[in-house]
């Protein structure tokens, strides 16, 4: 791949919501994005990268009780019951949610690099799944709610949620956001 066809790839992923609800996406086809985001640069190596995947498969949806163990955390921290109910529904919206979670490390120093590196593979993912043809959102953890999701993912004490991604088969092509111009600084 040529730095154009990178390019085209960069600027064609977009924020996207409109999927098929009915075809689910498969569980290797996640795990391949996760292994991808294991690319990523990674200072010490202290490979912190850490995954759960909620989605439609199986006896249970994973969906409803990510909703569920998040809106309970934020009625918690007294969140409208706007909000509340809100959240309940809103891992629904795509057939698959993928969680991302960035382990501490053994200073604060690490941690914080362990947590751009988590970031920097989130990225890789949302590449490939626009590669792959998948729609992607990354949304955040909300507010007072990291700790009772990082639990229901099995995630390690002390681990961040850093992504929260919404995957789904594209249904509707969106035209990527208008992006301002590059502010580069040179430094004499």
């Amino acid at each position: 791949m040529n730095i154009g066809e990178f390019a085209a790839l960069a600027r064609a992923r977009s924020t996207n919501m409109s999927v098929k609800h009915d075809e689910p996406v498969p569980r290797e086809t996640v795990a391949a994005l996760c292994e991808l985001a294991q690319c990523a640069p990674n200072h010490k190596r202290t490979w912190p990268w850490q995954f759960a995947l909620a989605d439609v498969e199986g006896d249970r949806d994973g969906r409803v009780r990510l909703g569920n163990v998040i809106a309970d955390a934020m009625e918690r921290n007294g969140d409208s019951p706007e909000k509340v109910a809100k959240q309940r529904v809103k891992y629904l919206r795509t057939p698959a949610t993928l969680i991302v979670g960035s382990a501490a490390g053994d200073s604060e120093l690490r941690t914080a690099e362990n947590r751009d590196a988590v970031a920097a593979g989130v990225q890789n993912i949302l590449l490939a799944a626009t590669a792959q043809g998948l729609a992607s959102y990354w949304s955040s953890c909300p507010r007072g709610a990291n700790d009772a999701t990082a639990s229901l993912c099995g995630f390690d004490p002390g681990t961040t949620v850093v992504a929260i991604i919404y995957l789904g088969w594209v249904a509707d092509t969106l035209l990527p956001p208008a992006r301002p111009p590059v502010r580069l600084r040179i430094i004499r």
